[in-house]
């Protein structure tokens, strides 16, 4: 009946050996947040929709945003990894739906599946293989017999295997810091044990979880680095600009948590200005100035919401980018130089 309801019962069929989804936008997605927190230390593997729109509260029904970037990585409370996704056309919606369940259940984490307004009420075809042709992960079912399984027992990938009511096993699952029975074990030793396993078995692995889209970086002097429908409209500002003669490239991310950093940090050593532009008034641009870490210069191009950017802005930004060689206003390559209110 409501959003609340809907985030505990998919982690009840779950259990009960359902693959599961649930869909929501903005407001439904902060009423999930506690049982988002239960579906990490559960280890539940699901997929959470999310069709971005402006903010906060009820803020735009139904028209564009991206404001829930920061919001799925932090939006519970405690310390865990996840994984989001962000599409940009209803072919993607297709593929890269079954990536996010094979994720979940690859991980046996939520993995969040960020649209937005507009790709969300897209129209376009979609070519769909045959069912054999689609690669399916299968849930990990555990092999023991009841009375040896436990239920958060690991290997050396740190992901426990599954059973599922019915089986004959009696299983205890809990929101509780727990034991690799699934009993509560309230203590800081638990608590570092199982904090850092749920953390590991995505950060120790994120470097198979790099999914971007790069076209013209190589050799490029400005990047623009965007996702969802921003990077349809900055695609095409990117292509006049190189039409005037500036080398820029475009960096698409399409799972952006766990945040490629390594890829742009390596990049920023080539590259002289990365160019953010998302809809919102600043979010994953942070992970970038992270990652750059003051080797080039960053320039912020936020929106707020309700439209997409006009792609003449994007190109002017561009075009400033490379007049300016990469400089801030001091002469220096460097760290945080910032376009529009941030």
């Amino acid at each position: 009946e409501d959003e609340i309801a809907s985030s505990i019962a998919i982690q009840g069929a779950m259990w009960a050996g359902k693959k599961v989804m649930t869909v929501t936008s903005g407001p439904g997605l902060s009423l999930m947040m506690e049982h988002i927190g239960l579906a990490v230390i559960a280890e539940v593997p699901c997929v959470i929709v999310d069709v971005q729109r402006g903010g906060p509260s009820t803020g735009l029904p139904t028209m564009p945003a991206q404001a829930d970037m920061m919001q799925v990585k932090w939006g519970s409370h405690g310390d865990y990894e996840i994984i989001a996704i962000c599409p940009n056309s209803p072919q993607e919606c297709f593929d890269l739906m079954i990536k996010a369940f094979n994720l979940s259940e690859t991980f046996r984490v939520p993995v969040f599946f960020m649209m937005d307004e507009v790709v969300g009420h897209m129209v376009e075809r979609v070519a769909i293989p045959e069912a054999s042709k689609i690669e399916i992960t299968e849930r990990r079912w555990s092999k023991k017999k009841p009375g040896e399984y436990k239920p958060y027992e690991t290997g050396p990938d740190m992901v426990p295997d599954l059973v599922k009511a019915g089986d004959g096993h009696r299983i205890h699952i809990t929101g509780l810091t727990h034991d690799e029975r699934g009993y509560p074990a309230l203590n800081p030793t638990a608590q570092k044990k199982l904090v850092e396993r749920l953390i590991n078995k995505i950060r120790l692995r994120k470097d198979e979880l790099v999914d971007v889209r790069q076209d013209g970086v190589e050799g490029a002097e400005v990047v623009v680095i965007s996702f969802g429908i921003t990077s349809r409209v900055a695609q095409a500002a990117v292509e006049e600009a190189r039409r005037k003669g500036v080398k820029v490239g475009h960096l698409r991310l399409v799972i952006f948590w766990p945040f490629p950093s390594s890829l742009i940090a390596e990049l920023s050593k080539r590259v002289k200005t990365f160019i953010v532009p998302e809809l919102n008034m600043g979010q994953m641009v942070l992970e970038v100035e992270r990652a750059v870490a003051g080797r080039a210069a960053v320039v912020s191009l936020p929106h707020a919401g309700g439209t997409v950017h006009e792609p003449q802005v994007i190109l002017d930004k561009i075009l400033e980018a490379s007049s300016r060689g990469g400089k801030t206003p001091e002469g220096v390559a460097g760290p945080a130089s910032k376009g529009g209110s941030r």
